[in-house]
């Protein structure tokens, strides 16, 4: 009886929780042109507009850009950093830690702030870079979370046969170590490109008209139209994070990369 009531809480609130995302789907196919809720008359207009708006376009591609190249500065710095912590012992160790963590706890529009700052202060202006480094920040708490999985689901016995049968340092972490966090980079770089494809907060600060993301275009489109576009992109947003998350779980499996499964045979 009580794992059914649990259920039936569970369920109610994913429902709650879930109702906001349902009424923008459904109202995106409004051929009205304000956001009203339930739909009228059935129209695909709106989905049309925001994949032919030319800053959409530009910030799909802006944020393809900035998503990748953060990503995999973050699985190379992430995954050196994760290794010394998990397999040395070094003064600093956790505080070192501590400062890669950090952006997990800081609002993201303080970090987009100082970055702002930083940059202003050492003659930089929005650019690429700017809003490189800034992602990265954002994202790397979260590839070492995935490698810090990984790394504990290796046997270090593999390792020191390895080491006991000749082979160098930097060859058992070519041969040995890296085949068996590949799950955990992938899955790490994953989900480092969801975050900074779909950061906004830190973004607004650091990105200029040339080089402003999708959300930020999004949100400079909102403050001059209303009408349901941005619910029609927000639902191919839905909609591209859900099938990517299902190919990932299928072929990486996320429960062994965020710890909720064991990893170990």
């Amino acid at each position: 009886m009580i794992g059914i009531v649990f259920r039936m809480l569970v369920a109610m609130l994913l429902g709650f929780v879930l109702l906001p995302v349902v009424v923008a789907c459904v109202a995106a196919f409004d051929a009205r042109s304000v956001i009203a809720f339930p739909p009228q008359n059935f129209s695909w207009r709106w989905f049309q507009r925001a994949l032919s708006y030319e800053d959409f376009q530009i910030g799909f591609t802006n944020s393809l850009i900035v998503a990748a190249i953060a990503s995999t500065l973050a699985v190379v710095i992430g995954g050196g950093v994760a290794y010394a912590i998990d397999r040395y012992r070094f003064r600093g160790k956790a505080a070192l830690e501590s400062l890669l963590l950090a952006p997990l706890a800081i609002p993201h529009f303080t970090i987009g702030l100082g970055a702002l700052i930083v940059a202003a202060q050492i003659g930089q202006s929005r650019d690429w870079p700017v809003v490189i480094l800034t992602h990265v920040v954002l994202v790397l708490p979260f590839v070492l979370r995935s490698l810090y999985v990984s790394l504990k689901n290796i046997d270090p016995r593999l390792e020191a046969a390895a080491l006991s049968l000749g082979a160098r340092p930097g060859r058992v972490i070519l041969t040995v170590t890296l085949p068996a966090l590949a799950p955990g980079l992938a899955g790490g770089w994953l989900f480092a490109a969801i975050l900074s494809f779909n950061e906004f907060t830190a973004s607004l600060f650091v990105t200029a008209q040339r080089t402003q993301t999708l959300p930020v275009a999004m949100y400079n489109y909102v403050r001059e139209y209303a009408d349901p576009s941005m619910a029609a992109i927000s639902a191919l947003y839905i909609l591209l994070t859900t099938v990517v998350l299902v190919i990932a779980n299928r072929f990486l499996g996320l429960g062994r990369i965020l710890g909720t499964e064991d990893g170990r045979p």
